[in-house]
């Protein structure tokens, strides 16, 4: 299938252009199942709502609520086992040691914690983090589509590099057309407001 705006040849069934964005086609459905870009059942057959990609402010409160939330989780977790790991450690090492021990764990952990809460959510049924579903946001591929955990991976992991140019990578949101971050460049992605 050709994209009518660019002439990108596409999927049968992508519902988006890759190269452009624009919607396809109409492609022939099932009646009275339709289900929108948006992924809510619009009940009126085949009359998909539009696509709308989540802007830049959006994604970056989706993001600050994101890291209350991971903070907090880190914080239930990592605390009893450091405070455990330091009791264990309380006669047999100096307290230089045993901080620099809770240190590398709380590190370590929070690493882990931060990374299996975004790829475990956005692969997800939700298709996003708490944040992201709590301003009506969601990730998707290039045809609006659920991602899988190997593309949240991705994801997420290219996140450093949207973070290490001075965040850039992050803000480049606010001016591509659309709206996607150097890291859903990367992984192929898009944020879509319901």
């Amino acid at each position: 299938m050709f994209c009518t705006q660019c002439g990108q040849e596409n999927p049968p069934n992508a519902q988006f252009c890759s190269a452009c964005g624009a919607r396809m086609g109409a492609a022939p459905q099932a009646p009275a199942a339709a289900t929108s870009v948006t992924g809510e059942s619009s009940g009126l057959g085949t009359v998909p709502d539009e696509v709308r990609y989540a802007g830049f402010w959006y994604r970056a409160l989706a993001l600050l609520i994101d890291w209350v939330l991971v903070t907090i989780l880190a914080l239930v977790i990592v605390m009893p086992l450091a405070f455990i790991m330091g009791a264990s450690m309380a006669g047999s090492s100096d307290m230089h040691t045993i901080e620099a021990a809770g240190q590398g764990l709380g590190n370590l952990l929070g690493i882990i914690i931060s990374w299996l809460y975004y790829t475990i959510f956005e692969s997800s049924e939700w298709q996003a983090t708490p944040g992201k579903r709590m301003l009506g946001l969601r990730v998707t591929d290039l045809d609006g589509q659920r991602i899988g955990f190997g593309r949240a991976n991705a994801r997420y992991w290219s996140k450093i590099l949207s973070a290490l140019i001075l965040m850039i990578g992050y803000l480049m949101a606010a001016f591509t057309r659309r709206k996607q971050a150097l890291h859903d460049l990367i992984a192929s992605t898009l944020v879509l407001k319901r």
